[in-house]
């Protein structure tokens, strides 16, 4: 009686331990699967974020911008796509010349500097994932926003009353704007900034975005898309050539950012 009451006595004291030593190593083994899944994810490329901030910098038909971005999973395949971008349009039809070896270049004829500001959404899919590490992500990008067309006189610096001064189009001084043979220079960075205007529109803009970040977390890609723009009313850039409302334009971008 007394060798059975000792055995359950050393087997209650053993059974907590021995559960609690079988408790740990099945915590390790789903810890373990757990990475060995988030290296396997990694192999195939597969994108799994919660969210991801970037910036970029783009070439376009007409001109040059820059972007942020801040994007937000909504599962693997899908996400939403913040942007803020800003960019400069140039016209077709402008020629820069020195008017003086001592002054700015002046584009004769320019009648504003043009800066869309874009602020949209676009909806994000993923095309292809990668092969591996080294791999690259293909994903479908499309929506669209507002635009705030900003639009900055062009200035051209002219001798009146024996003093140096900047005149623009659309003012008094419009005919002595047109006459290239008052002007003396073209525009410093610095003047039209209080005349500022702005023209509201808005646009679309479908891209495709390739991603050859070597690891998921770092969003290294390039992008390529058109965007179309539609403004409130037509755009003066250039005299005696007919005011835009409708502006369609094709881009390039390189992006760096990290993943969260």
């Amino acid at each position: 009686m007394k060798k059975l009451f000792l055995i359950a006595v050393s087997a209650l004291m053993v059974l907590p331990v021995v559960a609690q030593e079988t408790g740990k190593q099945s915590k390790k083994e789903q810890r373990r699967e757990r990475i060995n899944a988030i290296v396997k994810q990694e192999e195939e490329g597969v994108i799994k974020y919660k969210k991801h901030t970037a910036f970029g910098v783009k070439l376009t038909s007409d001109g040059y911008g820059g972007f942020f971005e801040i994007g937000r999973a909504q599962s693997v395949k899908r996400g939403l796509l913040f942007q803020l971008d800003i960019s400069e349009r140039k016209h077709p039809k402008e020629n820069k010349q020195s008017v003086f070896a001592n002054t700015a270049p002046e584009i004769y004829g320019k009648i504003n500097f043009f800066y869309p500001v874009k602020l949209g959404v676009q909806k994000q899919f993923l095309l292809g994932n990668k092969g591996n590490k080294n791999g690259v992500s293909v994903t479908g990008n499309v929506g669209g926003g507002f635009i705030a067309g900003l639009l900055r006189p062009y200035m051209v610096q002219i001798q009146k009353n024996s003093q140096l001064v900047y005149i623009r189009y659309n003012s008094p001084d419009s005919a002595d704007f047109v006459n290239a043979a008052n002007h003396i220079g073209g525009p410093s960075f610095g003047t039209g900034w209080k005349y500022l205007s702005v023209t509201p529109g808005f646009y679309l803009k479908p891209a495709f975005r390739f991603d050859y970040g070597k690891f998921n977390e770092m969003v290294s890609a390039i992008e390529v898309g058109v965007t179309a723009e539609f403004y409130t009313k037509g755009i003066q850039q250039i005299i005696y050539v007919k005011e835009k409302q409708f502006f369609f334009t094709a881009y390039v971008a390189v992006m760096f950012g990290r993943r969260k």
